[in-house]
């Protein structure tokens, strides 16, 4: 019995075939996107809305001046002392509409005195964020 001691590929056989490799690889990765589940978060401040049923949406762009259950003001998004919100509402036009989102928990003396500053500065339109409430 003889052996070869070189092996030689076949005529047309240059290296291993990955095109079945890569098919699966492919699969797999449509397999894991279109199973997957993305959770989308809206990012921003948590505060829990009270509820109203007279409630409704406004359609316009306004400034939100938010206050969270630990009573820390936030305007825009960025947390704001009472000083710097009077300087910001001062340089704000009469006509511009501000919405106060306060939390359910947030200090009513917090709330009031932001409304006193607002009408201080002549803001005309300040309106209340609610929640409405299911009938």
């Amino acid at each position: 019995m003889r052996f070869r001691r070189h092996f030689e590929w076949e005529r047309g056989q240059r290296g291993i075939d990955i095109t079945p490799l890569v098919d699966v690889i492919f699969q797999l990765l449509i397999f894991f996107l279109l199973t997957s589940s993305f959770v989308v978060t809206q990012a921003g401040i948590k505060v829990n809305l009270p509820k109203a049923i007279t409630s409704e949406a406004i359609p316009e762009e306004t400034v939100v001046i938010t206050v969270n259950k630990n009573s820390i003001v936030f305007l825009n998004d960025k947390v704001v002392t009472i000083k710097e919100l009077g300087n910001y509402l001062e340089n704000l036009p009469k006509k511009k509409s501000i919405l106060l989102k306060a939390d359910k928990q947030a200090s009513l003396g917090k709330i009031v005195e932001i409304w006193d500053l607002c009408r201080e500065k002549g803001i005309e339109r300040l309106n209340i964020a609610t929640v409405q409430e299911e009938k």
